[in-house]
């Protein structure tokens, strides 16, 4: 009982960092309706580029500011492959996550990137001496909530209504004269921002980056968001955004406890896909329980 009450303040600074993630994820799919997988490119693009800025000799923020450029840039190429080219959403998210692969490598110039003797964002704190508990966390709760309510501002815009019309009735809103092409590259701009800056953050935290530190975040990212939801009963913006919060850390604590108890970490994404799926599938099976006993009169 105590190693496991030992992992929950990892477990929250790890899910408080990867709900930025969860965020950008619930940008995409659920106020966009678009489903977007350049999360597995972009959440590695945010880390090589604040990586390779700090290795460089360059201030972190500075990094941190370029990753959140990058990830806009890399959700802005995915809309417009769709809205311009008129290419289906998910092979223009397939596409720029292989393209974003190639690019990461590029802008590391190598697979792996250590951190661990470098200035980064979080070296004063450790050279304060004082437990990781009470500074990083409070650190990534504070650009969690932030951000999350700097959202909720504006998806309660103009702008940001627009862009949810958008997603709800797209010809609804095109009719009403706006400009739904724009909304979406603003939107999956925005989206990948959030997770480009989450891997960014991950990157210092963790003392490296590495190419191939985005596989599944997708999955992991909508694991975190159907967790949220069913304990939020999220039904409004600002609902949806607390239940990313919420379920990004719950995630990460079960994640966490599993491999306390046995589970390999080799099997963690085997196990995410999983819950996923059972997450999805329950519902419409239930339903479809539901219709059958109502054609039997029950």
């Amino acid at each position: 009982m105590a190693s496991i009450l030992r992992i929950i303040p990892i477990s929250f600074e790890q899910g408080l960092v990867y709900s930025l993630v969860a965020i950008g994820i619930v940008i995409s799919f659920r106020i966009l309706a678009f489903p977007d997988l350049t999360v597995d490119g972009s959440f590695p693009l945010g880390a090589a580029v604040a990586a390779k800025m700090i290795i460089c000799g360059y201030p972190p923020i500075l990094g941190i500011i370029l990753a959140i450029a990058a990830g806009f840039c890399a959700g802005y190429a995915t809309g417009f492959l769709n809205t311009r080219l008129k290419i289906n959403s998910l092979l223009a998210g397939i596409l720029i996550m292989t393209i974003l692969y190639s690019v990461n490598l590029r802008i590391m110039g190598r697979s792996n990137i250590q951190l661990l003797t470098y200035h980064t964002l979080f070296t004063p704190m450790e050279n304060l001496g004082i437990s990781r508990f009470y500074l990083v966390i409070p650190f990534f709760f504070i650009v969690a909530c932030g951000l999350k309510i700097l959202l909720d501002l504006f998806l309660h815009t103009d702008m940001g209504m627009a862009m949810r019309a958008t997603g709800d009735n797209e010809q609804m809103i095109r009719s009403l004269g706006v400009n739904t092409d724009r909304m979406t590259l603003l939107g999956l701009g925005i989206s990948n921002a959030f997770i480009a800056l989450s891997g960014a953050l991950v990157a210092q935290d963790q003392g490296f980056a590495d190419v191939g530190m985005g596989i599944g975040t997708i999955v992991a990212g909508l694991a975190a968001i159907i967790i949220g939801e069913t304990l939020v009963k999220a039904k409004t913006v600002r609902a949806f955004t607390l239940a990313a919060i919420v379920g990004s850390i719950v995630y990460k604590m079960i994640i966490s406890i599993g491999l306390r108890i046995g589970l390999a970490p080799t099997d963690l994404k085997m196990a995410t896909g999983f819950m996923v799926i059972l997450a999805l599938g329950l519902p419409v099976l239930k339903k479809e329980k539901e219709g059958k006993l109502h054609l039997r009169g029950i």
